[in-house]
């Protein structure tokens, strides 16, 4: 059964749609009503719908706009338009939103209810197709995997970037040589509510699926994870990397009813960058805990940039980063326990002693990325001493470090936040203030924003904006002798009747009604 959300600004008619259709015999639950944009957005992003029926001219917000402010908050979200013929041209401005149906007005139930129905297998096309295996072995791969876990960019030859794109041409990956292409890395887990990985190969192409709405990319499995190399130019990256990555999320709890976790690399401008792309994508996936509900985390969100070299780590560096970055205290001690009692002999002991001092680098790069502590540092170049007494003070050392990570990432996270409540402070009086922009401003993603917010300050950005500019709204009200229209420009409204709708809907009162008390 697949949910809606009916919006319509004409009451009787929207009444009508939810009372007249048999919505269960069609295969679909109303589960809320909207009669303007803003209603309609608020509802999407509460009842999290498969299916958002809106009237293309809302009040407030346009059905263009809507679409746009659904597809940032809810990618999986499908939309169907109702429109009058004489906005056709209008409508077609929607197509880059992938609206999935296109209705007149005006329209009878009959015939309603028969698009519903085409709705309806549209949708549970999508759903099947999401969750099958069509995934294609070509020669891109073998240009792709070893891009990827190959070190290219230790290269010195200054051609090898255009070798690179040569290669990249000639086996299909794009079609033909261009500069103005960047590239990034995704690695995506699947997961049980058990904290159990569940990804398959087969899950491949329900990621591309959703990939391939956006730009250019290749997709393969390995080790429990998707890799996805994805090819775009700066503007599409800037458009759709956090929406592509939120509807991988969306449609696997949704359809698969998994939690779905995605590491995303930085930006990079060449194919040469794509191995380190590929690292900070698994170095970003390291950072989600198991058996937590759904996360997207990117590297740049979670370690500054550094100069430090980490390519060539083995699996045991690996796995200790993870453990430093999201691990309990228990599985640390257990992993370092483990290692070092497979350790313990005379010759093994040399091993160890190489090994620590990479995974010291290893410890100083993270520590580094995450806090400004320095205490720890000053502990990393002892490894003198017998084989207990570099246990204990290695163990000392992990164990340290994983407290200053996490009290790091705590602090970085309330330094965010309050950097983003400091700008709606400050920019509230604009009325294009959104996520989207104040996320670019701190140089994190509208998702990790998004989620920072909630957790840090109890509400949305949208919800603290809204909130920040009614408190504002009320003291001019009941402190000034401004025009209602002067108060609504100065608080972000261009349009002083949606500006009313919010006050009434915030206050209980309309400005003028709180004026007369």
């Amino acid at each position: 059964m697949y949910t809606i959300v009916v919006a319509d600004d004409e009451e009787e008619l929207r009444k009508a749609i939810i009372r007249k259709i048999d919505w269960e015999s069609i295969g679909f639950h109303v589960v809320g009503e909207a009669e303007n944009g803003i209603e309609a957005l608020d509802m999407v992003e509460k009842k999290a719908p498969d299916l958002l029926l809106t009237d293309i001219r809302m009040p407030f917000v346009s059905g263009i706009e809507l679409a746009r402010q659904v597809r940032e908050i809810r990618p999986t979200t499908q939309i169907a338009f109702l429109s009058g013929f004489d906005e056709f041209t209008y409508a077609q401005q929607a197509i880059q939103y992938n609206i999935i149906s296109y209705m007149l007005k005006p329209i009878s139930m009959a015939d309603l209810t028969k698009e519903l129905k085409s709705i309806k297998d549209k949708i549970d096309n999508i759903f099947e197709e999401f969750d099958s295996w069509k995934q294609d072995r070509t020669s891109i791969h073998e240009f792709v995997l070893p891009l990827l876990l190959d070190s290219y960019g230790k290269s010195d030859d200054p051609g090898r970037e255009e070798q690179l794109q040569n290669q990249a041409a000639a086996c299909g990956l794009v079609r033909s040589k261009s500069n103005a292409l960047q590239y990034a890395v995704l690695a995506t887990t699947v997961q049980d509510f058990e904290g159990r990985n569940r990804t398959e190969a087969k899950l491949v192409h329900s990621v591309d699926m959703i990939l391939k709405k956006y730009m250019s990319f290749y997709s393969f499995y390995m080790e429990g994870r998707i890799i996805s190399l994805l090819l775009g130019t700066r503007g599409a990256f800037e458009k759709y990397l956090h929406i592509m990555v939120g509807d991988i999320v969306q449609s696997t709890e949704r359809i698969l009813s998994y939690n779905c976790h995605i590491g995303v690399s930085r930006i990079q401008d060449g194919f040469s960058g794509c191995h380190e792309a590929y690292r900070e994508a698994m170095n970003a996936l390291g950072y989600s805990h198991m058996g937590d509900r759904s996360s997207i985390h990117y590297i740049a969100d979670e370690e500054r940039v550094t100069a430090l070299d980490m390519s060539g780590m083995e699996d045991t560096i690996t796995e200790l980063e993870n453990l430093i970055r999201s691990g309990t205290r228990q599985e640390l001690q257990q992993y370092l326990e483990d290692l070092f009692e497979a350790m313990s002999g005379e010759k093994a002991q040399i091993k160890l002693k190489f090994l620590m001092m990479q995974m010291f680098s290893s410890i100083f790069r993270i520590v580094y990325a995450v806090t400004d502590e320095m205490t720890l540092m000053r502990k990393l170049t002892l490894l003198d001493g017998s084989y207990q007494e570099m246990r204990d003070q290695f163990m000392s050392v992990c164990m340290e470090a994983r407290e200053l990570v996490n009290a790091g990432k705590k602090k970085s996270s309330q330094i965010m936040c309050e950097q983003a409540l400091h700008i709606i402070e400050r920019e509230y009086g604009d009325p294009d203030l959104s996520l989207v922009g104040v996320s670019s401003k701190i140089n994190v993603s509208p998702n990790y924003l998004s989620a920072l917010m909630k957790k840090e300050a109890g509400a949305s950005f949208v919800d603290l904006l809204t909130r920040r500019r009614m408190e504002t709204a009320k003291e001019l009200v009941m402190g000034t002798s401004m025009k209602v229209r002067e108060i609504s420009e100065k608080c972000g409204y261009r349009d002083q009747h949606y500006f009313s709708y919010c006050f009434k809907k915030y206050c209980g009162v309309s400005p003028n009604t709180m004026r007369q008390v």
